[in-house]
């Protein structure tokens, strides 16, 4: 049962993703913005404007038992899609016939879609006589939706009536108890957050409690469709989380940032930051909320009671607000002229930015919660041992890795910000590899049910692993075809010089990898290193090895050294926006290389003023950790021996070496 519900709130979030679009339609059409321009055209878009936002929140039901009959469909397939919509069709017809006193708005889309997507998994490919042949597979699907939900609307027929009428009551009572109301709300719906179970209650409060007759004389349902409707009863389901978004929980981010070792905090400044304005952009906050989530229960539960009284007291001093996404500014701004008391917000969110911040902070130092750069060096997962990659395919395929391979998952989901798995064996899942992937958090439902939260992009992520999986998952043209192992160690008194036998790669001026201006680069989060202000164009081979990546932009070439060392050339910063314009590569992927052999020519003076720096990063990529010392300094000419040393680190080589 729980991870059949799971599937509902999984299911919800592509017909949800429709709200924003509607939204902001309806309030651009709206009297106060484009309806208020007294111009013919600009009025004449704001009736389109208008009328198509009022066309999907005004038809939510079906559009539900699309997404949802797509949601369950095993390959999210449009015949499941038509499956829903039939199946809605059916059911509201039906409903009409038997009882007109019947209205199961979203209700009657969820239960249409869940309807549509489990006989589609069942029927989609049945086989029948040749006769009969055209009827089979996904074409007998919508025969069979349509005669199962003719059965199913009759039955509701006679039992949704006491059913509507105990949700009308508790719906009634949740909004007539003003404070305490939509405080538990807001205190459950972080709550269940953990378990992905906060969409379902959601859907309930935001699409279905509440009525309203708009001005055309439609009846609108739901604290969202209502408040962009102008019910000024509205809005006060909504309006408490824009303290917590925009502002609790970016202090929570800025709390880990100051609690962090000094030495970590320029590595996970960047992914704090990042999370911090998306939450206050644009509301989305689990990336936030699973980095401490399971470090201290206390502290999250904390964060829910203050959720809940963020609810509360926005409600109990008139702030009013609402969203068609979450709470974030882009929805601040666009509904600011149909909130009540909207300035507000400003006192409110620094009063909790402030609580936030405070009992986080005291709490993380306190009892030495293992927070984003509080990690011990063996227990790093974020900083400085992550290899995050922005190339989807290989991110894909290092997650499957992390996951158990290709063999351990058996189906892959996902809602807006986590991957829904399910594994053959939970115990093949790396919890410490997923992290150094990118992943936020990881959540073991079951032995064989596993989320991982990944943020916003998550959708590109798990349409790469599809597409990773039915390939059977090769290794990318950019993965490492070899990888040393760890076999011999130094210490203080005894220093290892790294690489004698590593040449200056091009002429020019040598600076710290701090200097590089690219926080990718600068902060080591890819590795250690140094960087060179070319003087020409000319990149040479600094090791005898062999080429194991040459991007397809023409810009970047990595190595691996015969003595075990990965190493990776970057010319230029943001150089792969040329798509290899001005660049003449020598070498191909997999080839042996000389050292002094030259491996590409750039014309810098051709690229310089397109990119930002033509300022050149050389990256160990598996040295992490390691401080890479610069024995000389300033101008050197490609070639030159003896440029960098390293000592008191685990090394990488080979037993020759």
């Amino acid at each position: 049962m729980f991870a059949f519900l799971q599937k509902i709130g999984k299911s919800l979030m592509f017909p949800i993703a429709t709200l924003p679009a509607a939204a902001l339609l309806l309030r651009l059409g709206s009297g106060d913005m484009l309806g208020a321009v007294q111009h013919e055209v600009l009025q004449y878009i704001a009736i389109i404007m208008a009328a198509s936002g009022n066309a999907i929140l005004g038809n939510l039901p079906i559009i539900f038992a699309i997404g949802i009959a797509m949601g369950f469909a095993h390959d999210s397939s449009g015949g499941a899609a038509l499956a829903g919509a039939i199946a809605h069709l059916v059911l509201v017809a039906v409903l009409a016939a038997l009882n007109e006193a019947l209205n199961m708005g979203v209700f009657g889309g969820i239960i249409a879609g869940i309807t549509a997507g489990l006989l589609y998994n069942r029927f989609y490919n049945v086989k029948f006589p040749e006769w009969l042949s055209f009827f089979g597979g996904r074409r007998f699907v919508p025969i069979v939706t349509s005669m199962t939900m003719a059965v199913v609307a009759s039955i509701l027929a006679i039992v949704w009536g006491p059913i509507q009428g105990g949700i009308d009551a508790v719906g009634n009572w949740l909004i007539g108890a003003g404070s305490l109301g939509v405080g538990m709300y807001g205190f459950l719906n972080r709550l269940l957050i953990p378990v992905g179970l906060h969409h379902v209650v959601n859907t309930v409060i935001w699409f279905d409690f509440g009525e309203f007759t708009n001005t055309a004389g439609e009846l609108v349902k739901g604290d969202i469709h209502r408040f962009l409707a102008g019910d000024p009863s509205a809005g006060h389901f909504q309006a408490g989380f824009f303290p917590i978004m925009m502002f609790g929980l970016p202090a929570v981010c800025l709390a880990m940032y100051f609690a962090a070792k000094k030495e970590k905090r320029a590595a996970v400044g960047g992914m704090l930051l990042s999370i911090a304005l998306t939450a206050f952009l644009t509301g989305v906050t689990e990336p936030i909320e699973f980095s401490f989530m399971f470090l201290s229960p206390i502290l999250y539960a904390i964060h829910a009671v203050l959720t809940g009284l963020s609810l509360a007291i926005s409600y109990i001093v008139g702030f009013r607000d609402g969203f068609g996404f979450s709470a974030g500014l882009i929805d601040y701004l666009l509904n600011f002229g149909l909130a009540d008391k909207p300035l507000l917000l400003i006192p409110l969110g620094l009063g909790f930015g402030t609580f936030y911040f405070a009992i986080f902070y005291f709490i993380i130092k306190k009892f030495d919660l293992q927070t984003p750069g509080r990690e011990d060096n063996d227990e790093d997962e974020i900083t400085g041992n992550s290899t995050i990659t922005d190339d989807l395919d290989l991110r894909a395929f290092q997650t499957i890795e992390a996951l158990g391979g290709k063999e351990n998952i058996k189906q892959i989901d996902y809602c807006t910000t986590r991957l829904r798995l399910l594994v053959d064996n939970i115990n093949k899942v790396d919890e410490k590899k997923l992290k150094q992937r990118g992943a936020r958090g990881v959540l073991c439902i079951s032995n064989t049910n596993v989320q991982v939260i990944i943020g916003p992009s998550v959708e590109f992520l798990a349409e790469a692993m599809k597409e990773q999986l039915k390939k059977d998952n090769p290794t990318p043209t950019n993965e490492s075809i070899r990888k040393a192992e760890p076999i011999a160690e130094s210490t203080d008194n005894n220093p290892f010089i790294l690489l004698n036998d590593f040449d200056m790669p091009i002429s020019g001026e040598l600076i710290p990898l701090a200097e590089v201006p690219d926080k990718a680069f600068s902060t080591g989060i890819m590795g250690s290193g140094f960087g060179i202000y070319p003087k020409d164009g000319t990149v040479y081979a600094p090791v005898d090895g062999q080429v194991v990546m040459v991007s397809m932009a023409k810009h970047a070439i990595g190595l691996l050294s015969d003595t075990g060392v990965e190493l990776l050339i970057h010319v230029g910063l943001d150089t792969v926006k040329l798509e290899g314009e001005g660049f003449d590569i020598r070498v191909t992927e997999g080839q042996r290389i000389q050292r002094g052999e030259v491996l590409l020519k750039v014309d810098l003076p051709h690229i310089k003023d397109q990119v930002p720096s033509i300022i050149t990063p050389v990256i160990f990529t598996n040295l992490h950790g390691l401080e890479i010392t610069l024995e000389k300094l300033g101008y050197q000419r490609a070639g030159t021996p003896h440029i960098i040393s390293i000592k008191n680190h685990n090394f990488i080589i080979d037993e020759k070496n």
